[in-house]
């Protein structure tokens, strides 16, 4: 059994849950410090997903042997149980998963926070390892992908702000676990989303100061699905980051643009 976390619900006025997916390290905790709750007041069904391996979810395999494959897998057995449809809302990684989800299945709509591109990890990874060439030599003999976070210092200059508060840095690096080494760096490096495919209304969200993706990453994203992207003075962690209210904000208004009820009945 794959962890959820499930607030609210559905209504005439907001008849598709909002299914949450997480990136690396994270799980659906990350989810649950402000946007669950926000969107549950503002009359949503709101779920987060741990994906297998995270959070309490457990796997049937080691780790480091997860494919992407398998979390769109994870996707589609929780989006199945919420009636095939849902909003899908995923945030790096998670983002790349849900694409990866849309190129067979439709959903209401979805959003995508920080996500790496459709053309997969590599620019991101040399970008990392532009910055920082010993340390990512030595995560490929570390299959938790952890020594990106070992620090204080590596988990602000990759997942948040200079200005964040401490304490929310430290909240997210103490609950960070280890991510499989396959479905974030090998498998999307080898393979690009089918875009093409892709027939879902999408919003395209990025951070400024975003350590992992870069603006150039998260506008090409946008043009791959003929929109724009939209970026926000923050750091990776756009959930969790101060003025995470303003991205929900956006998410909320740019949904109640969209015709769900119509396109929850056409999905699937």
């Amino acid at each position: 059994m794959l962890e959820v976390i499930d607030k609210g619900a559905a209504g005439q006025v907001h008849p598709a849950p909002l299914l949450f997916v997480h990136g690396g390290w994270h799980g659906a905790w990350c989810w649950d410090d402000g946007f669950l709750d926000y969107f549950a007041d503002a009359g949503y069904r709101a779920v987060a997903m741990s994906l297998r391996g995270h959070g309490t979810s457990p796997t049937d395999k080691p780790l480091p042997k997860v494919s992407v494959t398998d979390y769109v897998d994870d996707v589609r057995a929780v989006a199945d149980d919420l009636g095939g449809s849902p909003v899908l809302i995923g945030h790096s990684l998670g983002g790349y998963t849900i694409q990866r989800y849309l190129e067979d299945r439709r959903a209401a709509a979805a959003v995508l926070v920080g996500s790496l591109p459709p053309s997969g990890v590599l620019g991101t990874s040399l970008r990392v390892w532009c910055r920082r060439p010993t340390m990512t030599i030595e995560s490929w003999n570390d299959p938790t992908l952890l020594k990106f976070l070992a620090t204080p210092a590596l988990a602000r200059e990759y997942l948040f702000c200079a200005d964040t508060p401490e304490d929310i840095v430290e909240s997210c690096r103490h609950r960070a676990g280890p991510e499989s080494i396959r479905a974030a760096m090998t498998d999307p490096m080898l393979r690009r989303v089918k875009t093409k495919r892709v027939t879902t209304p999408v919003l395209v969200l990025g951070a400024t100061h975003d350590g992992f993706v870069s603006k150039a990453a998260v506008r090409a994203t946008a043009r791959a699905y003929g929109t724009t992207a939209e970026f926000f003075t923050m750091g990776h962690n756009m959930m969790l980051e101060p003025g995470w209210t303003d991205v929900a904000a956006r998410i909320d208004a740019w949904l109640q643009t969209r015709d769900l009820a119509g396109r929850s009945q056409l999905s699937g």
